[in-house]
């Protein structure tokens, strides 16, 4: 921005200091009608994320990532290993669509969005503005010495934290393990589980460092996104932004003088109370411009419309803008990148709706065994295959059997077992024989068709090679 002069804070983070040690962030309690927006859509999304992976779809866990055994459920879809592309898809219309909208919103998904700042700022942090009281006594409190008063605050808070950091870890482990297998370690112990109990145990652990010591480092250091901001934002991208061209007006800004004509002095509307930085969750200067820091969280723009109704000033000083806005006076428009952004994930998403729609309950692999060739039998020939028949359902099928479509004549024979059965998201493998009339091979390689039936119901077709004699050709 053409009004910071000085930028040398953009050569370290605001909470480092000089020394290179950690400068303990200690957030003013926001209010205002936009952290009243933010705690609606935080609370709703925090109750969705803790009852996801104990809702269930037609047996299926709502929303379940078991990287282990390699089985996830998105939305009740259960999602095996031949769904991985899938998986790869969903996962692009994801960073597509957060792009997207970084490249239109900026990092609204931080403020707004993100289980990290949902749960450090609606969650944790409004506990310690419980315990240890706003800013300036959290600040006192962390310099008061080791006496009665200070056990006894942090030691609560700190036993909150942990009790709160084990619920969310239970959780956590319930989209990985599944909510089955957590409560069934609930039912026989954590001696009878001591895999699941050692995971546990880490995401405890882990989550108590992030909300009590960690925090905003989390966004700051820990996390990619920020700095793809430098790379995804523009002049068109509607930020959280200071109006500088307000804010500083020719001669900067200055403290407010009751009676005073600024417009005159040509001084700008920014009173320069730092208000905005005492609230700011990272502790930063919004007026510094755009930074990696700022995750969005529109602290500063309720902050700062309180402070502009209490000098009679217009609100909006920092507000939801794009710098073409603030300079340019030039309302948002969608440019040729955010539509070609959207145009990308409309093409995703139709292709994924298209694919779920194919996609089949059962899906039943039949491949020849390799390194054998063809038999005779009498008027047949005759091929080996092995088959793997998966069930993504919660239900069993009992009558599973394969017949011929295409030849027409040909008979299929089992292996060991006159009938196959599949047991609820399992799957049953064997060997077969399929015989076909020499007369009926078109060459020497034939395609060939199987249908695959649960019963009478024809549940898959699928299709594989039949080799034969060369003089067919």
């Amino acid at each position: 921005m053409s009004a910071i002069k000085d930028e040398s804070f953009r050569d370290s983070i605001g909470t480092i200091d000089k020394e290179g040690k950690r400068a303990w962030v200690f957030p003013k309690k926001p209010s205002g009608s936009f952290y009243n927006k933010r705690k609606i859509v935080s609370y709703l999304l925090i109750v969705f994320l803790i009852a996801a992976p104990f809702i269930k779809v037609n047996g299926n866990q709502f929303l379940l990532f078991n990287v282990i055994d390699r089985k996830f459920n998105v939305f009740g879809f259960p999602f095996w290993p031949q769904d991985f592309y899938l998986v790869v898809i969903s996962m692009i219309i994801g960073v597509v669509f957060v792009t997207l909208f970084t490249v239109s919103f900026g990092r609204i998904f931080c403020g707004w969005i993100c289980p990290q700042t949902i749960f450090m700022e609606m969650v944790f942090r409004r506990i310690e503005y419980w315990i240890d009281g706003d800013r300036g006594a959290q600040i006192r409190l962390r310099k008061q010495k080791w006496n009665a008063e200070k056990i006894r605050k942090r030691g609560l808070k700190w036993f909150i934290f942990f009790v709160i950091s084990f619920l969310i870890a239970n959780v956590f482990l319930a989209y990985i393990v599944g909510s089955d297998a957590v409560f069934q370690m609930m039912k026989d112990g954590p001696g009878n589980h001591i895999g699941n109990f050692f995971g546990l145990l880490i995401f405890t652990g882990v989550f108590y460092f992030v909300f009590t010591w960690f925090r905003e480092q989390v966004c700051i250091i820990a996390c990619p996104y920020g700095r793809l901001q430098g790379v995804l934002l523009d002049d068109k991208s509607i930020i959280v932004a200071y109006d500088h061209v307000r804010g500083e007006g020719e001669k900067g800004r200055a403290k407010f003088k009751k009676g005073q004509d600024r417009t005159e002095l040509g001084i700008g509307d920014c009173i320069d109370c730092r208000q905005c930085v005492n609230v700011c969750p990272t502790g930063i200067d919004i007026r510094n411009g755009t930074q990696l820091e700022c995750v969005n969280c529109t602290a500063c723009i309720d902050e700062c419309d309180h402070i502009m109704d209490s000098v009679g000033f217009p609100r909006g000083l920092i507000r939801y803008a794009s710098e073409s806005e603030i300079t340019e006076k030039k309302k948002f428009k969608f440019t040729a990148r955010q539509k070609g952004y959207t145009a990308v994930l409309s093409i995703l998403i139709l292709l994924l709706i298209g694919l779920l729609f194919l996609r089949t309950d059962v899906e039943a692999t039949i491949l020849r065994v390799a390194g054998q060739t063809y038999q005779h039998k009498g008027d047949n020939i005759s091929n080996i295959y092995t088959f793997k028949v998966v069930n993504k359902t919660t239900k069993d099928f009992d009558d599973i059997h394969f017949e011929l479509e295409s030849p027409e004549k040909g008979d299929i024979i089992l292996v060991g077992k006159d009938m196959i059965k599949v047991d609820k998201e399992g799957y049953s493998e064997g060997t077969l024989f399929v015989e076909i009339p020499q007369y009926l091979l078109e060459s020497h390689r034939t395609k060939i068709k199987i249908k695959v039936y649960d019963g009478e119901k024809l549940i898959q077709t699928t299709s594989t090679n039949f080799l034969g004699p060369r003089t067919l050709d």
